[in-house]
C-alpha cells in the first residue's frame, strides 16, 4: 500500500506524544531540550526561545552534537533519559522525528502540536536569529 507524507505524519502521531503550545510554554522556564527540526532556510523567520535548530534530514546524526549533551562521554545515553521537545512547521515533521527517536530509543519524546505556526497563532513569543545570537 502506498502511503504518502501526510498520511505516514497522521500514522506516527498515532505512536508518539505530543504536547501543546501552553504545555510548552510553562516547562520552557526549566532547561529543556528543545529541537527545531525546520530546513534552514525556515528558521530565518524566528526560532522558539532556547531551540537549537538540526534540521529533520539530519537529526539522528546530529543528536549527540546537542549543546546540553555534547561534553558527555555517552551524549545520546544522557540525551535518551531526558525529555526532548521538537516542533517544526506544521507538527508533521516533529512527528516523524519523534518516532524516529523513539525508535531510536528515547523514553520522553513529545513533538508540539500544530508545531511553530500553532505557537504563533496563540501569541507566545519567538525570536530573530539576530536575538538568539546575542543571547536574548
Amino acid at each position: 500500500m502506498l502511503v504518502n507524507g501526510r498520511k505516514l505524519a497522521e500514522q506516527a502521531k498515532e505512536s508518539i506524544r505530543e504536547i501543546s503550545c501552553h504545555e510548552l510554554a510553562v516547562l520552557m522556564d526549566n532547561d529543556i531540550i528543545l529541537i527545531d527540526v525546520r530546513e534552514h532556510h525556515e528558521i530565518e523567520s524566528g526560532i522558539l526561545p532556547g531551540a537549537v535548530h538540526m534540521s529533520r534530514g539530519v537529526l539522528e546524526m546530529q543528536l549527540e552534537n546537542h549543546p546540553s549533551v555534547a561534553h558527555h562521554p555517552e551524549p545520546l545515553q544522557v540525551m535518551s533519559q531526558q525529555p526532548v521537545y521538537l516542533y517544526c512547521r506544521s507538527g508533521a515533521r516533529s512527528a516523524l522525528a519523534a518516532e524516529s527517536l523513539r525508535r531510536m530509543g528515547f523514553a520522553h519524546v513529545y513533538s508540539l502540536a500544530g508545531g511553530i505556526l500553532a505557537w504563533q497563532e496563540a501569541g507566545l513569543p519567538v525570536i530573530s536569529l539576530s536575538q538568539r545570537h546575542a543571547g536574548q
